[in-house]
């Protein structure tokens, strides 16, 4: 491999689909026809190759990325099939980041679903070449026996909805793939006369007529893009294959009197019983050849003049089978080979690793403006060095060595080659460390980027943390790691290489302590390490684990270390209880960890607690009015005020509910909100470019974060005052002047929750000092453009209590500390806050006793330090704001695409209903028995819910699940009936059964240890014993 020539004859391409769209089916058929002989082509999608895991082939879905190199012509292709199911799109974001190209497959019966979103934006992120495959051509024909004209339109849909899907992501409409799906659906729908008009756009990104468009049946084993059946007609119709190959797809039809090629308008009268030329040339004879094959009466002969007229090589056996399947397949297999089809796309219109990495640069190392000017000027002049040999992808043995680990994988010792790349017997001695005694070997699953690759060679570990202009990162963030041996990965085998060159994709062995998910290989520690990969979703599955046996408890903790080094998605923390916590995506994702723990990684018996679900804590505001929401703040009377214990601290808070579009934007910005605010300018323009991957290059984060804001302000204000502009204005001009006074977000300082400084203009006393605080955020974020108009007044008053403002200015830091500790531990159940705006008005009282002394010194065993007493009384204070302010608890919703036949759609509304489940919309799929119903499904309920569906349709429903967003419960939990209505309906209050969020309350107070109201004895009646003594 390290002498595989140019690097210009390399492609490195994923597969990307929804579940169930024929990923698997069509990589064994490629590696069947350009594997050197590792599949029999009759075993060609039943096998499932690259499915080798025992759980893969019981469950028949893909739940890991792996690796194949091909040969095709003299181009070597690195093939990386990778899983479909939500719970795995993890593995999807490790085969993007070390593939050029995708391969999206589309099912031409399903259609778009929520995974084919979630995949392109994926592929969009990372800045993949992609290419686009409708598979299962074959069921339009012998399942919905739709006719030719009827299955165009069907494809003329489905490559619509998709272009619709790419362009939504370049124009960076939405930031998730729910929103983009939901969109794409309430775009209405195109009737069939309208789209067959549509004329393909130019920025279209996938046009059959191009060529980047494959029509395939990956289960057959046949496949076709336009330009085979245009050089099939070239020489018949007289025309150039070109004219042909834009012919033979949108509005174009064959005149047969004139022996042109025509538009719609051309045809005149005739024009309704015409058919497009794709029809005509393309699907018609499709048509002809599968009845002539299926149906008993078909015409044989058809089949022999295909056989004659393209020299197809049949074996007279495969043609006498009495099963029409086997002749259909091999006939189909041989006029329109799948590999041929797939592969000549790939290499025609994905890019060589040299052509990629030039326009992938950006994304993987952006460039960094850096600003303090006392930097050593050579390692900048190195660092800039390696970024252009990474864009250059140079493969010459004196470049600088560049590697990226997307993800590290576990396999036996067993599995390892026992002989060398020269037939040398290896020592396969497991030198991992202090877990050297495990079976267990970890490799790494890595792309070179720049220079070549060696077994032996030393190299620096670069972790997304390292920064090489600071000196303190050189320590923490670096580790230096001898490499044991390079592997060609080939599915579950592993071919022993001694070197690689870049753009290539190898296992390399001796990274298994050092790396923990993902790393930067560099041979230059003057490197700055590549961005981090943008995952679709989080790990929301949260359960506790224990061992059976206490005493198994080490073996437990060394498994869970192994497991998340194995497992690119799974999070391990202990919990503030001391429980061992496992994260995962989800149900099917939560098994295969804990399978692999029982078996594999700790091998000990497991419990296993019910699932601990999140919420958060919010206030009921009225968004209707965001005028009178906003006037909640300037009330001076409607506030919670607390006092320190050593009485000279008065704190007064407000709170407010923020607009839902601007706690999804502070939510959703998290990370680049860490970045701006923490003042790592350094690193800002890798997460601009991980959010919204068409951020250009030198765009100012900080601005993209205020545009952000503004935005989301100004949406909710013109949906809640839409025809009042006055009171819009009004409204925008009071959020600016918020705007202006943000101190700081939380919790942990990048949260969904404002404090925001007080207005200084209202004071309780002459001798009191307001904590005036300072609008950090706000400056950061730069909506402080001229200096405080307050600082003259302020200038004034510290002239004459300059002791007293001190103090006053020592105490902000408590004031901060106070607001992280309440956003992060609500009054309801210990849950973060979610999306509300805190004002904290702290005054501070002269000591009672001589100025001149501290005042630790005057009351050291009556109070503790000032500072934390003003924390504890900010917290509570807080606390006890949204308690008055009618709280309410908010829990997360999953989007759910549920699909069903017609008989099972009351079975399967019945489980909803169980669910507490929001049906969003339902339609019927044309053309086919199956109803879409989307419908969104509380967190909390989702646990089982795939199993119970399953059940209660006989196995006819299916679902996906994807987190959507979060929604406030807009029940009370602390409801008592007080009107008369209320009373009538459900008694004078002592009989009201608790409502779902008191539920869901009581629920989590429980699991935590905190107090629970309750009613220990419910009927106090006298206990009937079942023994019959008298």
């Amino acid at each position: 491999m390290g002498d595989s020539g140019d690097a210009r004859k390399v492609r490195n391409i994923c597969i990307l689909a929804h579940v169930d769209h024929g990923k698997t089916t069509l990589a064994d058929h490629l590696i069947a026809s350009c594997g050197g002989g590792l599949l029999h082509p009759k075993l060609a999608g039943k096998l499932r190759f690259m499915d080798f895991l025992d759980e893969e082939q019981r469950r028949a879905i893909t739940m890991k990325s792996s690796s194949i190199a091909l040969t095709y012509r003299d181009y070597s292709v690195n093939l990386i099939d990778s899983p479909g199911h939500m719970d795995f799109c993890s593995e999807v974001s490790t085969a993007a980041r070390l593939s050029d190209g995708a391969l999206v497959l589309v099912d031409a019966v399903e259609g778009v679903h929520i995974q084919t979103h979630a995949v392109l934006r994926q592929a969009w992120i990372e800045k993949l070449t992609p290419c686009l495959v409708l598979n299962k051509i074959d069921r339009l024909i012998c399942e919905l026996k739709l006719s030719p004209m009827e299955a165009y339109n069907r494809l003329l849909r489905i490559v619509h909805e998709v272009n619709g899907i790419v362009s939504t992501y370049k124009s960076e409409k939405y930031l998730s793939d729910v929103d983009s799906m939901l969109a794409v659906s309430a775009g209405g729908v195109v009737d069939d006369d309208n789209l067959q008009l549509i004329e393909d756009d130019e920025e279209d990104t996938f046009q059959p007529q191009k060529g980047n468009v494959a029509f395939v049946c990956a289960l057959d084993g046949w496949g076709f893009s336009i330009n085979e059946f245009a050089e099939f007609y070239a020489s018949k119709l007289g025309a150039s294959v070109a004219t042909l190959q834009k012919a033979l797809w949108g509005p174009r039809y064959y005149n047969n009197k004139t022996k042109m090629i025509v538009g719609k308008k051309a045809l005149g009268g005739g024009s309704n019983k015409a058919k497009p030329m794709f029809v005509q040339f393309v699907l018609e004879p499709l048509w002809k050849v599968y009845q002539a094959a299926l149906e008993p009466d078909g015409e044989k002969e058809m089949l022999e003049k295909l056989i004659k007229s393209f020299n197809l090589s049949i074996p007279p056996r495969e043609l006498r089978n009495k099963d029409p399947k086997v002749m259909l397949q091999a006939i189909m297999s041989r006029w329109l080979p799948l590999s041929d089809a797939i592969l000549s796309m790939v290499v025609r219109f994905m890019p060589d690793p040299i052509a990629a990495q030039s326009f992938r640069v950006s994304r993987l190392l952006p460039k960094r403006e850096v600003l303090d000017s006392g930097v050593d000027s050579d390692v900048l002049a190195e660092a800039e060095l390696v970024r252009r040999s990474v864009e250059n992808c140079d493969g010459s043995s004196d470049a600088p060595c560049v590697a990226f680990v997307s993800k590290m994988f576990a396999i036996p010792m067993k599995m390892l080659p026992l002989r060398g790349p020269q037939g040398e017997v290896l020592n396969n001695a497991n030198d991992e460390g202090p877990g050297g005694e495990s079976d267990e070997c970890f490799l790494a699953f890595a792309r070179i980027f720049s220079g070549v690759l060696s077994s032996g060679q030393r190299v620096f570990v670069l972790s997304a943390l390292y920064d090489p202009l600071k000196g303190e990162s050189k320590q923490k963030h670096v580790q230096v790691a001898e490499l044991h041996s390079l592997y060609l990965m080939m599915g579950q085998g592993l071919k022993p290489v001694s070197c690689a060159k870049a753009g290539n994709i190898v296992a390399i062995r001796g990274l298994g302590q050092h790396i923990l998910k993902s790393a930067t290989l560099s041979s230059t520690m003057n490197c700055w390490p590549f961005s981090s990969m943008a995952f679709q979703v989080a790990p929301t599955l949260r359960v506790a684990i224990e061992p059976s046996d206490p005493a198994d408890m080490g073996s437990l903790m060394r498994g869970l270390r192994l497991l998340n080094r194995a497992d690119p998605f799974v999070e391990v923390s202990v919990s503030g209880r001391g429980e061992h916590v496992l994260s995962a995506a989800g149900e099917v994702h939560l098994e295969r960890c804990i399978k692999d723990l029982k078996e594999r990684f700790a091998k000990v018996r497991l419990e296993v607690s019910p699932p601990l679900v999140s919420y958060k804590e919010t206030i009921e505001g009225d968004q209707s009015n965001p005028l009178e929401n906003l006037k909640s703040l300037s009330k001076s009377s409607d506030y919670v005020e607390k006092t320190t214990p050593n009485g000279r601290c008065d704190i007064r808070v407000q709170v407010m509910k923020l607009p839902p579009a601007l706690t999804k934007v502070l939510d959703e910005s998290a990370d680049l909100l860490g970045d701006v605010i923490g003042g790592k300018q350094g690193w800002s323009s890798k997460i601009v470019e991980t959010q919204q991957p068409g951020t250009k290059e030198k765009e100012n984060p900080t601005e993209v974060l205020k545009k952000r804001i503004i935005d989301a302000i100004d949406s909710d204000i013109n949906s809640a005052a839409e025809n009042d502009k006055d009171r819009a204005d009004k409204c925008r001009a009071k959020w600016l002047k918020l705007l202006r006074r943000i101190w700081s977000l939380g919790p942990r300082h990048v949260g969904p929750n404002i404090l925001f400084t007080p207005d200084f203009k209202r004071t309780i006393s002459d001798k009191s000092v307001l904590v005036r605080g300072s609008a950090y955020v706000s400056e950061k974020l730069g909506f402080l453009d001229t200096p405080d108009c307050d600082n003259i007044a302020a200038e004034q008053f510290v002239e004459s209590n300059q002791e007293l403002y001190d103090e006053a200015k020592s105490l902000e830091s408590g004031i901060v500390s106070g607001f992280q500790l309440a956003t992060s531990s609500g009054p309801l159940c210990d849950e973060p806050m979610w999306g509300l705006a805190f004002v904290v008005e702290a005054y501070i009282s002269p000591l009672a006793g001589k100025s001149g002394e501290p005042e630790n010194n005057q009351q050291p065993e009556q109070h503790a330090i000032f500072t934390g007493q003003v924390m504890a009384a900010v917290k509570d204070a807080c606390r006890a704001a949204v308690l008055r302010n009618k709280p309410r608890l908010v829990e997360a919703l999953y989007f759910c695409e549920l699909n069903t036949p017609t008989e099972n759609l009351g079975s399967m509304y019945a489980v909803l209903g169980r669910r507490r489940a929001h049906v969003l919309k339902e339609e019927m799929q044309e053309g086919s028995p199956l109803f879409t119903v989307n419908t969104y499904v509380p967190v909390a309920e989702s646990f089982g819910f795939a199993d119970e569906l399953r059940r209660w349709t006989g196995g006819a429903a299916s679902a996906l699940l994807v987190l959507s967003h979060w929604e406030a419960l807009p029940e009370d939990p602390f409801f008592v009936p007080k009107t008369e209505e209320e009373i009538e309906e459900f008694g004078d209050g002592s009989s009201v059964l608790p409502n779902t969020a008191r539920k869901l309350i009581d629920a989590v107070r429980r699991r935590k240890g905190l107090p629970v109201e309750e009613k220990v004895v419910q009927h106090a009646t006298k206990q009937r014993t079942l023994a019959r003594k008298v």
